[in-house]
């Protein structure tokens, strides 16, 4: 009897065993390429990781730190990485600049409805203006998303010419506090919180949004590779469903999404992290622009806009076609991304 029992428990535990192996082996592995490190933004890719939202829709979702937007593109390119977060315009100029590569990452979903980029000044150096660059020491490093897209900027608002300052990305908000340059080009997001820490007061800080001036250029995007749209397209509308549930979450609670970057992170600044995500949701996530387009859409002549001033500004090979670019066709439904509440007043 005992021996009996034993024998169907252990033909039990087997089983459940091999259910257990059969459920792991059934989640689509999705690796993915953050544009940067494990900053306050990067909770909208991993709280949804934490709360099981892609476990969920049957993914076994991996994130990785990133060290830019162009990076990012690279790898989805390389077939490193299945999807990424980047800069459009990043992956505008792959396309431009690479036209026979085989495998050129698409953008899927809009997530950053506008650049970060702006223009930071210290409000005593009397910049209020665009016009008030022409002949000033600009200080980026030369990959930087805003300083390439300057150009636009600088054509849109009739600015005369600048002096540019290279440097490494660590010591533009330290050159601009030291007086070293008049003005730094950058994301709002990032620059305004390291000029704090180095002892500048936010409202001793101008800023001048590209998106407030003439440039509507859209920022970051969700990109993947033309093979998994091709071999799994229904892993990558898994994927942006239970991302957009998580965007939703965050925007909710940005404090406490942030705990989840902590988990990836535990040196970051909690508080800091936690300003920065929340800037970042004001600026160019659930912007104006964005509640009028729907979040995760874009605008095609918009894009096409885009596409044309990258051309020029980037001096890219050959002209981007915002065609090849985007597909939109992954997006989940209009009501699941109805996610952006209107602003606090």
């Amino acid at each position: 009897m005992n021996k009996r029992f034993f024998l169907r428990a252990t033909a039990a535990l087997a089983l459940a065993a091999s259910a257990m192996g059969a459920s792991a082996q059934a989640l689509t592995p999705i690796k993915f390429q953050l544009d940067w490190r494990f900053e306050g933004p990067a909770a909208f890719f991993l709280l949804p990781v934490a709360k099981g939202y892609f476990k969920d829709a049957k993914l076994d979702v991996t994130v990785d730190a990133g060290n830019g937007s162009g990076g990012a593109v690279t790898r989805v390119a390389s077939g490193t990485y299945d999807l990424g977060f980047a800069d459009l315009a990043a992956l505008m100029e792959f396309h431009a600049n690479n036209p026979d590569a085989p495998n050129k990452p698409v953008a899927i979903m809009v997530v950053y409805n506008n650049t970060p980029a702006s223009v930071m000044s210290i409000k005593k150096t009397g910049i209020k203006t665009p016009a008030d660059l022409a002949g000033k020491k600009l200080g980026a490093p030369v990959f930087d998303a805003g300083r390439r897209a300057f150009p636009i900027f600088q054509k849109a608002n009739s600015v005369g010419a600048v002096n540019w300052i290279s440097m490494d990305p660590p010591l533009r908000e330290t050159m601009l506090a030291r007086g070293d340059v008049d003005a730094i080009t950058g994301f709002t997001f990032t620059s305004l919180l390291n000029l704090e820490a180095r002892g500048v007061k936010a409202e001793d800080v101008a800023i001048l949004p590209y998106s407030d001036f003439g440039v509507k250029l859209y920022g970051n995007v969700i990109i993947a590779t033309p093979k998994i749209l091709k071999e799994n397209p229904a892993a990558v509308k898994a994927f942006l469903s239970a991302f957009t549930k998580g965007a939703k979450d965050v925007m909710a609670n940005p404090a406490a999404a942030i705990e989840f970057v902590k988990q990836r992170d535990g040196i970051i600044n909690v508080e800091l992290e936690t300003r920065r995500l929340q800037l970042a949701i004001d600026t160019v996530i659930n912007s104006a622009d964005a509640r009028a387009e729907g979040f995760g859409a874009l605008n095609q002549g918009r894009l096409s806009l885009m596409a044309s001033q990258v051309s020029d500004a980037f001096a890219t090979k050959t002209r981007v076609n915002a065609d090849a670019v985007w597909n939109g066709g992954f997006l989940p439904t209009k009501a699941e991304l109805n996610i952006l509440a209107a602003p606090k007043k």
